[in-house]
Order: C-alpha cells, then structure tokens, then sequence
C-alpha cells in the first residue's frame, strides 16, 4: 500500500511519519534509499565515520510530506500494532517504467550522488538516469535552512522538466514554485499501477455521504474522500458534478481503492501541514462539542478554539459496555483530553477516558527529573528493569538502582507485573529516554532534589549517590547527570586513606554543597554535615565591603582597565577613586558574541570604559556588564525583581547561564532564571542544544510557565514567539547597535595602530576591491592571495568564491573583501564576476 505519509519525529535511527486517520509508521533507517543503505554499511564494516554520511535529522525536519510504502505490519508483545514503511524510490515508484515518464510528472526520488554541475537523483525506475541541475535546486537549499548543498540520502518532491531517449536520461527541477504548480493530467498517461499519492489533480464529485465523498479524475479512475479529510469549511457545500482539486492520499493496488483529500494545505505539492502547539498538547478540554458522530469508526469534535479533533471510538469511553451513542448527539458537549495531534488529518486526537485525563503523565515531557512516579515491571534484563508508567511511557531503572545496595538476583525481590514506586533520575523527551532509580532513600527523601548546578547554592544540604571512590575523593552524582566532587578532606571528620575501601558504587550518600560554578559544571561538596559549608568570616573581612553597599542592580558607572584575565576583565570604578574593584566579563562585554571576543581582544590595562552597568553585587566582588539590551531593559523597568512578578507571556531581556543537553538556563537581571527546553529553544528542529546557543549570550525570552512551589519558570526562546511587535524595527536596530559597536572596536585598533597589521585591519571594509596577486593554490581549492592594501594579514578565497576559474600563482586578480576577522587576521574575499560587477 502506497501512502502519503508527514515527518512527526526524527530520531536516530529511524523516522516517524504521521500517517492519514491519526495513525503513526515508522521508516527505519535502512529504509531510505539504496545509496543511503550503501554508506552506512561501508561505515559499519570500516568502523570509521564516513565524512558524507549525514545524520536522519540533516536531512529531515518534522512536517516534510514523503511518499511510502507500508512494508510490514508487526503486533507487538501488548497487541499494538507497529507499521513498517520504506521512503526507497525503488519500492514506492516500482509501477513506473521508462517508457512512462513524461514531463510534468511529479515523483519522489532521494540524492544518490554530489556531482560538481548537479546531482545525480535515484527515482527508483530501472533504466533511467535522473539529472538535477544545480540551478534548479538553489531555491530549494536555500528555503530549506539545511547547508549549502543536498545530502545522499534526501528524499525530494522532483518534477519531470525533460525526458529524453525514450526515459532512459530525465531532468528534474525541485524548485518550489514549480513544483507547487504541478498538477497531474490525463496526458501523463497514469494507471492503476503507477499512481503516487501526493499528486494532485482535477476531480469531479460524484457521490456525497455522510461518511464521505465519491470523486472520479484522470477521466478512469474513482476514488474516496472520507469525513476527516473533507475541507472542514466546505463539507456542507459539496454536490454532484461539483470540480474540485483534490490531493491522493493512499492507493491500495490490491483492492484499487484510492483515498483523497480536499484540505486545502495538500492541494499545492510540497505543502507543510499545520502543526500543533507545544503548549496544546496534553491539554484538557472542559467542553468539546460533538460535531458528527460514526458509530464504527469515532466522533469529530469541535475545542474551545474553534478548531476541530478526532476521538477514536474506543476513546470515547472506558470500556465498550459502558458506551453510550445518545450521549454523542451533535452538540453534545464532554469533558476531554489532547493526547495527539495527527499532522497529515491536522486534527488532535482526543481521549474521553477519565483516567487519561486525570493522568499524571501523558507523554515524556511531563515527566521531570525529581518526580515520584508509578508504574509496572515490563521485564529484567541485565542493564536494569523496566517499568511501564503509562501506555506512552516507559522507562529504566539501571541495575545499580534497584535498591540501596547492589542486589545480585532481582528477580527473587521483583516480578514481571509488580507494582512500584519510583523516582525520575533523568528524563530526555527527545530520545524518549526515562531513568529511575528504586532506591529507598532516595524515592522516599523529603531533601531538595538537585537537578541543574544552577540550584546549588553553598549550604544546600540533599541526597545524591556515590558512582566513583578514588584516592583523591568521591565523585557524587544527583538527577539530570548533576555531579560533584567531595574531595578527600571532606570525606570525613576523621581522615580517611583510601576512599575506594569505605564508600562503594551506588551509595546513597547525604552531602553538602560548599561551593558551585554552573558556568563550567564544577561542583564541591562535603560529607561534612557538621561543618560551616560557608565560611562567613572571609566576608567579613572582605576589604570592598563598604563599597559594595551602594552599588545597587543597575547602577552605571564608568570604569578603568586594571588587568585582562583569561575570561574577562578586572577593572576600578572610577566615581570611588578607584577603590572598587569589580570584574566584566568577557561574555558580558557585548549583546554580540563575536564583538564579545573582539573587544577583549581589543582593550588594554587603562583604557576606559562608560555607562557599564552593575549586574550583581553579591559575595566578595561586583559583577558588571554592558549588554545594550539587558541595560535598556533595567533602565526601562522591563525586568522582575521577584518570582511573584512573573507572568505567563512576558517578554524579558536576559542571558545564558547554561546550555545544558535538556534545554537552556536564562538568567535575568536580579537573579532570577529561567530554563528554555529544547522542544522550545528554536523554530528549528534542534538536535544538539550547543549548536544554537553559547554561555553569555543575549536572548529574549518569553515566559511560557510558572510554578510557584518548585520556583521554576519556563521559557521559550523561539524567533517566532519572542518578538514584542515589528520585527524589522527591532531586527534594523540590533544591526545598528551591532555596526556601532564595530566601528567601536575599529576606532580601538586604529588608537593602537602603531603596527601595520593593525592599521590595514582597520582600513578593510567589506564590499572593497582588491588587487591581488595569487600566491597558492590548496588541495581543497582554496587560494591565498597578497595585496599591497594587506600587509601582513592572510587573505583566502574558497573554491565556490574562485568563481570556478582555473589560477595560478602569480597570476594577478580583482577580489571583493566579503569579510575582516580582526582575531586571526584574515581577510575572506570573493573573485565570483556577479559580485564584482555589483
């Protein structure tokens, strides 16, 4: 059966594709395609990476539409059924020959092969060879935000633009606006056997039903719309002889039964459905209304804002005796709970169970490390025990874990169906990844739980375990993979030899915090209970006590240069005659981080700094900073100075504390933070969280949520959501404050432009033309020039900026400065002609 199916979750090793009347396939990753296949077994047999292998999520985001082909349907251990897919050319386009293709013809095909004018495309049709200029894909890379160029393995919407040798040599183009165009016709010439979903064509209606639509198109064939995928603004409208568009969504070649839709979001090829908020999902309904009832197969329900759900009949009631069909009358209305959201029907899906919508738990994200959960042994296996705590969720408790002290045959204290109670070590939503742990101590501690450094405050007292006794202490671990180091003088009031002798792996151990940095991960703590895990007198005799009394949040003061440290700045407060000492950060030097690591680079002991702000003035010393917009926002009483001041969608200035693999710790004026989770970090789909954030950097945050008891606030730090109103004012002033801090670091150089490398810095802009002379060509086809404007610095062009001319050295050229990194000294230029002439 061949099925258009939508990306919902990229994982690993697989790919999860939401599939037409809420249900849900998998395409594991030997499924792709024959050149994607052939990689990874060459990775596998080599044991080395392969440098053009790329990951699933590389390749595909979620809400891209794909063709499949159902290649199995496996029941699972508790009667789930499981759907098999292939995305392979080869298995989804096998109907099409040669001889059938003809131009206009939309189909799926995946990259096979990089060549240097084009890419050479997998269509699945034995005989042919498919060619995709690189032109006509240029539009595609660029929109898609996935790198300069497409991956073996991508899977394409392509459009038939020429056939030659009767199908033996076809040229494609991916561009979206030709693609959108297409629409399939009779003189295509398809059949039965060669039909694809995601085409879209003219259809005429026939029959109208309750259940759905009778529709015939490309004059011989009939096809069936059903009730979730008739346009829910029209479904009252639609009347025999009617001319609709309509997109195919599945073809059953065995029983010929083609099924269509009439949403408007598929009848332009290469759409992207409606996706659901983060926020709406898992959310309960007080009254949904019953908008049309199917005794065989559920009801369409109208939410509260208007938008409409699918509740499967099995949902719509606890068990099948207790099912009532008049409590399903249109307008109806029931209490209910979203518990999915079903991309290719852009419904959610509903339940009416009340022990779903009284759950706890519904999906990973709304488990959190710390949590005492519920659930049933699934199995023992050497790694651990599993636990089943809801349908959806599933999650390990390492061998290590399963009590106090290390047992060596589970089996004897645990049994498959045995009812326990557990605590959340850690919980990774992405990767559908739950840790628990069945230590007594821990599940039943009344301590604060430590689950991020950022709450590890000196003094903090809390249960942890031991994973590692060595001679030079203990490291101790906590929830969300938090770990400290009780070093051997702290291990005990009475010295202790050898650490490995008295504490074992797993150890539920009670300790202290004395001091934490979150910044780089490092934590110290004690075993010393009784001890003063702060000692207060060092503050007391603190020399700038006095001073730092009346320098209050948001104070500004000007400052001195005293001496460059290896992450920032010491400097003097210069209202107090220099007697306050203070540090600026490097991170805290700019809203940019770039001009972050220039203007360190830039400023020297005695230069002097204006309108820097003081940011904290708690412990031994003052912390400055002269981020613009943390500044503007204290001053413009855009800021919290408490947790009972924050609101759910308030948009605040702050900075990254952490960037953690869970999510992102902003950190406000004033001390509060905030954690960003990955699954609202970016309007891309995120896989590692360090690649879109750094420590130091400023954001704008938007408060999705507060809890008040656990003193935690959400935040979400999408581009989209995090905007006060215009954008393009907001974004045209960020590039003003980002030039003017430029020119700042310019004027800097030039004060100091006592040597030449430091003036022709300053005196390059880009968009400058260059006389250059070539003096070598690398093995990757870059070049390095000389230039009488570039005295000592390194000046390079690419191989894509060599604007595919053969040179030689010595051989003399005109360049364009594209850009100046002041920190290397080197100067990027471009020979390309479309810039030149420019």
């Amino acid at each position: 059966m061949l099925l258009l199916g939508c990306v919902k979750e990229v994982n690993d090793f697989e790919l999860v594709i939401s599939l037409p009347n809420g249900l849900c396939g998998f395409v594991p990753v030997t499924q792709i395609s024959d050149a994607y296949s052939k990689m990874l077994s060459e990775q596998v047999a080599e044991g080395e990476l392969q440098e053009d292998l790329n990951s699933l999520s590389d390749m595909y985001s979620p809400g891209t539409l794909v063709r499949c082909i159902v290649t199995s349907v496996e029941k699972s251990a508790d009667g789930r059924r499981s759907i098999r897919l292939s995305t392979n050319p080869k298995k989804v386009n096998k109907g099409l020959t040669a001889a059938a293709l003809t131009a206009g013809m939309l189909l799926s095909g995946t990259v096979s092969s990089v060549e240097d004018h084009g890419y050479l495309i997998d269509v699945g049709v034995r005989g042919t060879n498919a060619f995709l200029p690189r032109q006509k894909a240029q539009n595609y890379i660029k929109l898609a935000k996935k790198g300069p160029d497409l991956k073996i393995g991508q899977n394409l919407n392509c459009l038939i633009v020429e056939v030659k040798n009767e199908g033996r040599i076809v040229r494609l183009s991916i561009d979206r606006s030709e693609v959108a165009a297409s629409l399939a016709t009779e003189r295509q010439n398809w059949t039965l056997s060669n039909l694809l979903p995601g085409l879209v064509v003219k259809a005429q209606v026939q029959k109208v039903a309750p259940l759905g639509i009778t529709l015939s198109f490309l004059s011989s064939f009939t096809g069936v719309v059903d009730f979730m995928h008739m346009d829910p603004k029209k479904s009252v409208n639609y009347s025999p002889n009617q001319v609709v568009k309509a997109c195919i969504l599945s073809i059953q070649p065995a029983s010929k039964l083609v099924r269509l839709t009439l949403r408007q979001t598929f009848l332009q090829p290469g759409g992207s459905p409606n996706q659901i908020s983060s926020d709406r999902m898992g959310a309960v309904v007080e009254e949904s209304t019953v908008k049309a009832f199917f005794k065989q197969f559920g009801a369409i329900f109208e939410l509260d804002d208007g938008s409409l759900a699918y509740a499967r009949l099995k949902h719509l009631s606890k068990t099948r005796k207790s099912f009532k069909p008049a409590a399903f009358r249109t307008g109806c209305k029931h209490k209910c709970r979203i518990i999915d959201y079903s991309l290719m029907d852009e419904m959610c899906i509903l339940s009416l169970k009340y022990q779903i919508i009284e759950a706890q738990f519904l999906q990973y994200q709304d488990v959190h490390a710390g949590d005492v959960v519920k659930g049933k042994v699934l199995a023992l296996k050497p790694i651990g025990m599993q636990v089943k705590i809801t349908d959806g969720i599933k999650g390990l408790v390492p061998s290590v874990h399963l009590g106090d002290t290390i047992l060596k045959q589970p089996e004897k204290k645990y049994s498959v169906g045995d009812e326990v109670s557990c605590r959340v070590l850690e919980c990774r939503p992405e990767e559908k990844k739950l840790f628990l742990t069945l230590k007594k101590t821990l599940v039943q501690s009344k301590l604060p739980v430590l689950s991020n450094y950022e709450e590890a405050k000196p003094g903090l007292i809390t249960h942890g375990f031991v994973v590692c006794a060595r001679e030079f202490g203990c490291i101790v671990k906590f929830y969300n993979d938090v770990k400290g180091l009780v070093p051997k003088n702290e291990l005990s009031l009475e010295p202790i030899s050898s650490p490995e002798e008295v504490f074992r792996e797993g150890q539920v151990v009670k300790v202290v915090v004395l001091k934490c940095e979150p910044q780089q991960e490092r934590l110290l703590l004690s075993f010393k209970l009784t001890s003063k895990p702060v000692s207060k007198g060092k503050r007391e005799h603190t020399p700038m006590k006095n001073h730092q009394v009346k320098y209050e949040i948001g104070k500004m003061v000007d400052v001195k240069v005293l001496k460059k440290k290896e992450n920032g700045l010491e400097v003097s407060i210069l209202e107090d005659e220099g007697k306050a000492i203070a540090s600026l950060p490097t991170v805290y030097l700019s809203d940019f981080v770039t001009n972050c690591k220039l203007l360190w680079h830039c400023l020297q002991e005695g230069d002097v700094l204006p309108r820097v702000m003081c940011l904290n003035n708690k412990g031994d010393h003052i912390i400055l900073s002269r981020k613009s917009a943390v500044i503007s926002a204290v001053q413009e009483e855009q800021v919290v100075r408490s947790f009972s001041e924050i609101q759910p969608g308030m948009l605040l200035s702050g900075y990254v504390r952490n960037v953690m693999p869970f999510g992102v710790f902003v950190e406000f004026p004033f001390g509060l933070t905030g954690l960003a989770p990955k699954t609202s970090m970016s309007d891309k789909f995120v896989t590692d969280t360090k690649d879109h954030f750094v420590v130091g950097q400023t954001v704008i945050a938007k408060v999705m949520s507060t809890d008040e008891e656990k003193q935690r606030v959400l935040l979400n730090l999408k581009v989209s959501e995090c905007s006060s109103g215009n954008s393009t004012v907001e974004s045209f002033a960020l590039l003003s404050q980002y030039f003017k801090e430029v020119k700042e670091i310019r004027n800097l150089l030039r004060r100091r432009g006592e040597s030449s490398v430091a003036r022709s810095l300053c005196d390059l802009v880009p968009g400058q033309e260059l006389q250059l002379v070539v003096q070598d060509v690398k093995e990757d086809g870059s070049a390095l020039f000389s230039s009488s404007a570039t005295t000592g610095l390194t000046v390079t062009a690419t191989r894509y900026h060599l604007g595919g001319e053969g040179i030689v050295p010595g051989e003399k050229a005109k360049g364009l400065v594209l850009h100046v990194d002041i920190l290397s000294s080197v100067v990027h230029v471009s020979l390309r002609k479309e810039l030149l002439k420019q």
